[in-house]
C-alpha cells in the first residue's frame, strides 16, 4: 500500500477512535434537550422599574442623612413615581447649604426649585435609569444561574432575551412548582426594628408616622408545610433597614431545637455585618427586631442582649425543602427585582420518551430505505455510500458530546435532512463518474474526473447550507439553534466523508497495482 494511502487509512481510523471515545458510553455523552427529556420552559419578564424605585428610595434616605449630617433640618423627603425625590426643607434659609449637598448626587437632576418655599425635586437622569434597568436583568440572570447550579440542575439554558425578559430551560425537573418558587423568590432579606410607639390598628386605620410601615407577621413555610389558609398579623415596623442579606456569607439548614419536626435557617454574616449586627443588637437590648423576608416578617424576637459572632437564625415552620429552598436563594443573593412568568411550559418525562422513540424511529426508518436504495442501485459503490453515511453519523453524535450542544426534537430533523444530503453528494458523485465511464474512459480515470468534477459542486452546496445554519444559530430560538447545530455539524461531516473518506474506499479498491475494468457502480 503506497504511503500516501497508510495515512489516510490512519487518519480515519484516528477520527473513528476519537468519535468512539466522546461518544462512551452513550446514554450521559449526549445532553438531551427540554423536549426530549421532559422538563420546564419559563419565560421571566424583569420588573426592572421596580429596582429603580428601590434605588430612587435608597437616595432618599441617602439624602436625608446626608442633610442632617449638615444640620439642615426637613420638613419632608419622599419618592414621587418610580424616578423622583421631593424634598421639603423645614427652613428656606437652608436653600443654599442644601444645593451643596444636592450637588453631589450626580445621578439626579434638580428640578422645580422654590426658593422661597424650601422645595424641590429631584430626577433621575435618563442614563442612569437605564443603567438600572440593564443592571436589573443582568444581576437577576447572574442570581438566578447561581440558584438553579445549586439546585443541581445538569445543562440548564439561561439567556437573556431582549430588553427585560430571560429564558430559563430546565431539562429533567422532576418538580416544576418547586423550581418555579425557587426561581421567582425575591428573597430580600431585611432586619427592621419595630415601631412599637404605633399600635397596629393606627396604621390600618391610616395613622401612620414619618419613617414607619405596617407589614405583615406569618412563619415562613407555613403555607406550604399545611396548606391551611394564610394567617398573617398587622405590625409596624420602622422604615430604615439596619441590615440586608447582602451582608451574608453563608446560610444553611439546621434543625429547629425549640419544633421537634421543624426546621431553621442558620445565617452567617460577613465581618461587616456581624459588627453591624452586633451594634444593632447592643443599642436596642429589650426592643423587637423584625426578620423580614420579601416584605413579610418571618419572625420579631425581642433583643435580650448583644448577639457577637455575626450569626442569626430564620425560624418558622419549614419542611426540611422549604429551609433548604430558602438556605439557597439566600447563599445566592436575592433579586434586584422581582419577576413574573410569562410564559410557561412543561414537558413530561413520557411525552419525551415518545419524542426520542418516535424520532428515532423517523431516522432509522429513513436511514434504512437510503442504504437499501443505495445499494441496489449503485451495487458496490452503493455499500461504499453507506460506510462513509455510518460514519458521517458517527462523526456528527460526537461533535455534539464534544461540544455539549444538546440534542433537541428539531436537532432530529436537522440529522434527518443531513442523511439526506449525505447520500444526495454520493449520488453526484457517482453520476459523475458514469458520465465519464459513458465517454469511454478508463475506471481509474473516470474516477479521477469523477471526484474532480463534483468538488466545486459539493463545496458549493455544502457551505451555502452551512452559511444557513449559522444564521439559524446567530438569531434563532433554542428550538431552531438545536436544527442549526445539528444541521451545520452533519454537513461539516458529510464534506470530509463523502469527498476524503469515499475516495478513499474508491482508492483501495480500484486504484491500486491490479488491473480494472469496470467499476460496480
Amino acid at each position: 500500500m503506497p504511503r500516501h494511502l497508510r495515512l489516510r487509512v490512519g487518519l480515519v481510523l484516528v477520527v473513528v477512535a476519537v468519535s468512539v471515545w466522546y461518544l462512551y458510553p452513550l446514554r450521559s455523552s449526549i445532553n438531551l434537550g427540554l423536549d426530549l427529556q421532559g422538563g420546564i420552559h419559563l419565560m421571566l419578564g424583569v420588573e426592572a422599574d421596580r429596582h429603580v424605585a428601590s434605588q430612587t428610595d435608597r437616595a432618599a434616605e441617602d439624602l436625608k442623612s446626608a442633610l442632617e449630617r449638615k444640620g439642615i433640618a426637613v420638613k419632608r423627603i419622599a419618592r414621587e413615581g418610580n424616578t423622583t425625590i421631593r424634598v421639603d426643607l423645614a427652613s428656606p434659609q437652608s436653600w443654599n447649604d442644601a444645593r451643596t449637598v444636592v450637588a453631589e448626587f450626580a445621578t439626579f437632576d434638580r428640578r422645580d426649585d422654590d426658593q422661597a418655599a424650601g422645595s424641590f425635586r429631584l430626577v433621575m437622569t435618563d442614563r442612569y435609569i437605564r443603567q438600572l434597568r440593564d443592571e436589573a436583568v443582568r444581576q437577576g440572570l447572574e442570581t438566578i444561574r447561581n440558584r438553579i447550579d445549586q439546585f443541581g440542575v445538569s445543562e440548564p439554558t439561561i439567556t437573556r432575551q431582549g430588553a427585560d425578559q430571560i429564558l430559563i430551560q430546565l431539562p429533567g425537573v422532576q418538580d416544576p412548582a418547586r423550581a418555579k418558587a425557587l426561581i421567582g423568590k425575591t428573597a430580600l432579606l431585611e432586619f427592621k426594628l419595630l415601631d412599637e410607639r404605633t399600635s397596629p390598628e393606627q396604621a390600618q386605620a391610616g395613622q401612620l408616622p414619618d419613617g414607619s410601615e405596617l407589614l405583615y407577621e406569618r412563619p415562613c413555610g407555613r403555607d406550604k408545610k399545611d396548606g391551611k389558609a394564610e394567617v398573617k398579623k398587622p405590625v409596624v415596623v420602622q422604615k430604615r433597614t439596619l441590615l440586608t442579606g447582602s451582608e451574608l456569607t453563608d446560610a444553611r439548614v439546621t434543625a429547629d431545637p425549640n419544633a421537634m419536626g421543624n426546621w431553621q435557617v442558620s445565617i452567617t454574616f460577613t465581618a461587616t455585618g456581624g459588627r453591624i449586627f452586633g451594634e444593632v443588637t447592643e443599642q436596642n437590648v429589650g426592643r423587637r427586631l423584625a426578620i423580614i423576608l420579601d416584605n413579610t416578617v418571618c419572625s420579631s424576637p425581642r433583643i435580650n442582649e448583644r448577639i457577637p459572632g455575626g450569626h442569626a437564625v430564620i425560624t418558622g415552620q419549614f419542611t426540611a425543602e422549604d429551609a433548604q429552598d430558602l438556605a439557597i436563594v439566600l447563599r445566592a443573593g436575592a433579586l434586584p427585582a422581582p419577576v413574573v412568568i410569562l410564559e410557561e411550559r412543561t414537558v413530561g418525562p413520557s411525552l419525551g420518551a415518545d419524542s426520542i422513540r418516535q424520532g428515532l424511529i423517523a431516522i432509522t426508518g429513513s436511514a434504512l430505505v437510503v442504504f437499501v436504495f443505495m445499494l441496489f442501485y449503485y451495487r458496490l459503490s452503493g455499500l461504499v455510500a453507506d460506510v462513509a453515511l455510518g460514519l458521517n453519523l458517527l462523526i456528527l453524535f460526537a461533535c455534539m458530546a464534544a461540544i455539549q450542544a444538546t440534542l433537541t426534537l428539531p436537532g432530529l430533523a436537522g440529522i434527518a435532512l443531513t442523511i439526506g444530503m449525505a447520500v444526495d453528494t454520493n449520488i453526484l458523485i457517482f453520476e459523475r463518474i458514469r458520465e465519464e465511464m459513458r465517454v469511454g474512459k478508463t475506471p481509474r480515470a473516470a474516477i479521477e474526473a469523477g471526484f474532480r468534477r463534483a468538488l466545486r459542486t459539493i463545496v458549493d452546496t455544502h457551505l451555502t447550507v452551512m452559511g444557513t445554519a449559522v444564521i439559524l444559530l446567530s438569531f434563532g430560538t433554542s428550538s431552531v439553534k438545536g436544527f442549526g447545530v445539528s444541521l451545520f455539524i452533519g454537513l461539516g461531516a458529510s464534506l470530509f466523508t463523502a469527498y476524503f473518506f469515499t475516495r478513499l474506499l474508491f482508492d483501495l479498491l480500484y486504484m491500486g497495482r491490479r488491473k480494472v475494468e469496470t467499476i460496480s457502480i
